[in-house]
């Protein structure tokens, strides 16, 4: 059994050395995106999961979350960490910095957002959808180690594959919103639904459609995995203390989240 499962995307598939194990997880609502490899990560059980599977061959409004966090609950999870990247919708949140999401802004369309489908009613309040408890872990880990972090933020989450055009990145940025996403939306809120504590770390990668930019260069996905790419020693690095120094989750408001949620 598993301690901390994490999801990741491009550059992280690797994140598990030496000796691991793989394994199919079967779930009510189809497979996962890949197999879960299962090892050590900073003296602690991981199970790892890419959430675009291997080679990247799953697009952001294709990934199967519930499968995807079914299969971490399944393996006994106590925590699960999602680190992303993102684009910027503010000048002072540059390429190569970490946020640490507080809020999400749901713009995707048709993607299966939720294990209760009825008979029982059922409604989860994602009024704070992050784990306070790991938000701070890795606020103080990130800060130990020197990384540019911001404490809080608000992802607006879009269905993908395509890009923002300037006029949707220009009112997302008028909104106050300050990052923009693929993936956030539902597998953030699908954990709480299963009372796991979630927390993200998102790394910034680009200016959303080059309008805070001093360039004013669109996004492109070359770019973007470039800037993923400089910078992803440190994620792993980041990835390993935080799991390493993982905090007691058992008061995180997550752990109830089912308590007078049901009707009937």
């Amino acid at each position: 059994m598993a301690q901390v499962g994490i999801f990741g995307g491009s550059g992280l598939y690797q994140l598990l050395t030496g000796t691991v194990e793989e394994r199919w997880i079967e779930t009510p609502y189809g497979p996962p995106s890949d197999k879960v490899v299962l090892g050590e990560l900073g003296g602690r059980e991981v199970a790892f999961l890419p959430r675009h599977g291997r080679g990247h061959t799953i697009p952001p409004h294709k990934i199967n979350y519930r499968a995807n966090l079914w299969a971490m609950k399944a393996l006994g999870v106590e925590a699960v960490i999602g680190p992303c990247a993102v684009g910027s919708l503010q000048k002072h949140i540059e390429p190569g910095h970490i946020v640490l999401c507080d809020q999400f802004v749901d713009r995707t369309t048709g993607r299966a957002d939720t294990f209760f489908e009825g008979p029982i009613v059922t409604h989860v309040s994602a009024a704070e959808p992050y784990c306070p408890i790991l938000r701070a872990h890795a606020l103080a880990v990130c800060q130990r180690r020197g990384v540019a972090v911001h404490e809080s933020g608000t992802m607006v989450v879009i269905n993908g594959p395509r890009f923002s055009t300037k006029a949707e990145s220009r009112w997302f940025t008028s909104m106050g919103w300050d990052i923009i996403g693929m993936t956030q939306y539902p597998e953030a809120y699908l954990a709480r639904e299963l009372e796991l504590p979630y927390v993200n770390l998102s790394m910034v990668t680009d200016y959303d459609a080059g309008l805070v930019s001093d360039d004013g260069a669109a996004v492109t996905h070359e770019a973007v995995l470039e800037v993923f790419a400089a910078n992803i020693e440190n994620l792993r690095g980041l990835l390993v203390e935080l799991v390493q120094s993982l905090p007691d989750t058992s008061a995180s408001p997550a752990r109830t989240a089912l308590t007078g949620a049901r009707l009937g």
